[in-house]
This record gives structure tokens, sequence and C-alpha cells, in this order.
């Protein structure tokens, strides 16, 4: 309890920077040493903002104390940065949360293919049916959901995880003891996991749902957008993922529906389409041996006659069967003529085009050849992908499809 009382402080820090938390522990030592530092000691150590100065001057344990009793008496595990069971794939990202709040048990989600499925609140019938569909078909082929739980798609999917037996992990932009969601909140703790940087009774910053965003997303492999308008918090999230390197995909929408305004630009911006979870998750075989699984039995899905209401009390009964997903055979590779696509090309591309010099190519290689920003590297590879100029291979590899005549034409780019 002692030493954890002092991470608990410094993590309920929120005017300091999460990045700025972990170049405090890494310079001091311990949490216990970032709190009996002085001032003068911050200002040598680490580059800190006036507030964040001020914050660190406060050194009231009291709060850290009270949340701690809360967490022993409602069977909340106390996760820090430095545990063997912290997820490892959130620690790759810029500013991983320092202590994690967790309901229930985590999975080892660094051993599973991990999916975040998000979107609008006000979702329509359509852009819910949907979102549980990718839920129920998510956990069917082997992998994890993760969800924020908010109403509208997040909860829908979160729905179809659970209804299919699965395990589902929300991620919470509120304290952890809030039980926001309701039935869905309960259900997911009890199959899975509910975490959250917030604690108990904390008071949560405005931006506390952006920052949880960037937990959803680094704990994915890969981000499904369902059903997003123009100006949805969806697209930020789509924004975290691309920046922290991971997959984004988007679910096609009407294209006179407003609801789906913001997932259609995702698609012209490079966003990959899905139409089914099998879109997404067949990309993460090889990395998963053995835990992902193509051919499912169709299950029945759940009808959605309207939105459910904010509070989401429980989960829809009335179902219906869905056509079974067709399973084509393998096809040959497919090339395309390069030299008939270099014309259509930004500069950017032209760049990656040339930097992927053999088969194979590393995604670390490209970007330091091109020497542009990795979110860029990974936007236009995703833009080149759609278009049929690059392929994926396993372990973030791509290769160019281009027929034999046409490799002079492309060493000729550099």
């Amino acid at each position: 309890m002692s030493q954890l009382q002092y991470w608990v402080w410094l993590s309920m820090r929120f005017g300091v920077r999460p990045k700025m938390k972990l170049a405090l522990v890494e310079h001091f030592g311990t949490p216990r040493d970032v709190y009996f530092a002085t001032e003068a000691d911050y200002r040598v150590r680490v580059p800190l903002r006036p507030e964040e100065l001020r914050m660190l001057q406060d050194k009231d344990l009291g709060d850290a104390n009270r949340a701690l009793a809360i967490c022993d008496r409602e069977h909340i595990h106390v996760l820090t940065i430095q545990d063997a069971v912290y997820p490892q794939r959130l620690l790759q990202i810029y500013d991983p949360p320092l202590v994690l709040y967790v309901r229930g048990t985590l999975p080892q989600i660094d051993d599973r293919a991990a999916v975040a499925v998000v979107g609008t609140r006000s979702a329509t019938p359509y852009g819910m049916r949907t979102a549980r569909k990718f839920g129920s078909e998510i956990v069917r082929h082997g992998g994890i959901l993760l969800s924020g739980l908010t109403a509208g798609i997040d909860r829908s999917a979160a729905e179809g995880a659970l209804h299919a037996g699965g395990i589902c992990v929300g991620v919470s932009g509120t304290a952890i003891n809030l039980d926001f969601a309701g039935a869905c909140t309960q259900e997911t703790a009890r199959c899975g996991a509910v975490v959250s940087e917030f604690a108990p009774n904390m008071s949560v910053p405005r931006f506390g749902f952006r920052l949880r965003n960037r937990i959803t997303s680094g704990l994915a492999v890969a981000t499904v957008v369902v059903e997003a308008p123009e100006k949805s918090g969806a697209l930020l999230f789509a924004d975290d993922a691309v920046m922290q390197g991971r997959e984004v995909f988007a679910v096609p929408g009407n294209a006179d529906s407003r609801a789906s305004v913001g997932s259609n630009a995702l698609l012209k911006d490079g966003a990959r389409p899905a139409t089914c979870a099998w879109d997404v998750l067949s990309d993460f075989r090889r990395m998963f041996p053995g835990t992902l699984h193509e051919n499912i039995a169709p299950e029945p899905d759940i009808a959605t006659p309207e939105p459910p209401p904010e509070t989401g009390s429980g989960f829809a009964q009335v179902r219906r069967p869905v056509a079974e997903k067709r399973i084509d055979k393998p096809q040959p590779e497919a090339y395309i003529d390069l030299e008939a696509q270099l014309k259509s090309l930004t500069t950017e591309q032209l760049q990656i085009v040339a930097a992927i010099d053999a088969p194979g190519t590393q995604v670390d290689l490209i970007i330091e050849k091109t020497q542009l920003p990795a979110s860029k590297v990974l936007a236009e590879l995703t833009v080149l992908q759609i278009r049929g100029v690059v392929r994926q291979e396993p372990g973030k590899r791509f290769s160019l499809n281009i027929r034999a005549g046409t490799a002079q034409n492309h060493k000729e780019l550099e």
C-alpha cells in the first residue's frame, strides 16, 4: 500500500501531461521519490509547464488513500505501468496511463487480436444492427472486442459480443466505480473487464473521453468505425489510432445518410472498408496463430427497431437469422501495372513506392527512407493498399504489386 499510494497520487495529477508523469518516474526512479522531490528538483530534471509544477506541489495523499480503500472494498484491481500484467501493447503508445483500474479480469490482451468498434452515440437502427454484428463476429472468430460502452455504436457492439458469449473489454471515460452503462457495464466486467485510468469517485476532466480514446485504440490492433456523422468523436478516435500505428477500418454507409458522412469520409481518406469482422481479423492470422478462425457458424442477429435510451439497461431479445458469409476460394495473387498507376500518385505516395525496394520491406525502413511522419506513411500505405499498388505482409511488411516488366520503372523512381 505504501508505494501504491504514490502511484495513485501521481496518476491523479491530471494537470500534468501523461508523458511528463512517465518522465518524472524515469528520472526520479519511483513515484515516492517524485512525491518527495522539491520544485527545484522538478525544474532541473523535467521540462514542466508552470501549471504542472503547481499540481505537483499538492502533496495531499488523502484522495489517493480514499481511492485505494474503495478499490479494496469493491474488488477493483490497480495496475501500475511497472506491473508485469500491464498490457505491453499499451506501453507502446506515446503516452500510456501511469495507472489502470480494473473491474473484472483483464484477459491476456497482448496474445489476442483485440479490435475496437466505435461510432456515434446517435446511431441509426442500421448502425446499431451492424455494430452488434461486428461485436458478435469478432469474438466468434476468436478476437476480443474493445468498447467505450457509451450509448449507440459502442454499446451495441459490446452487447453483440456479450450475447455471443465472448470477451469484451470496456474502457471507461469516467471514474472506475461509476456504473454509467447499467447492465452492459456489469455484464462486461463479469465476462471480461472494465478499465479506466480514473480513480474511484474522481472528478474527470472535460477531456476525459479523449484520454479514454487513446487507451482503447492503444489496446487494439485495429479500429472499426461503424457509423459516424461529420463531426463525430469517432473521427478523433480514428486519428488517435492512426497516430499510434494501428489499422483503421470503416463500414460503408448510405451516401445520403448524415450518420455516415464521417465514416464515408474516412474511406475516402484511406481507411480500409469492412463489411464483416473477418475483413479486419484476416490481417492478423499470422500474428496470432491458432487463435483466429475464419469459418464460424452463422448466428441469429439481434434486431434493432429503435435506438436504446442512454442508460441502456439490457440487451435486445428479438432475433432473426442472417445470411451465412460466403467463403471464397483463395485467388491467385493479383498484380497491377505500376507504370499505369504512377501518374495518379501524389509526391508522398511516390516516395513510399520508391522506398519499397524489396519484397517484404519493413514499415520502419519505409519511414526511415522517406523521412515522412510515421502517421503520414501509415495513412498513405493504406491508400496504396486500397488502390492495389502495395500489399501488406505479416509483421508490418509491405511489397509492391508489380509486373516483372515494370520493375525497372520502379527502380528509376529512386
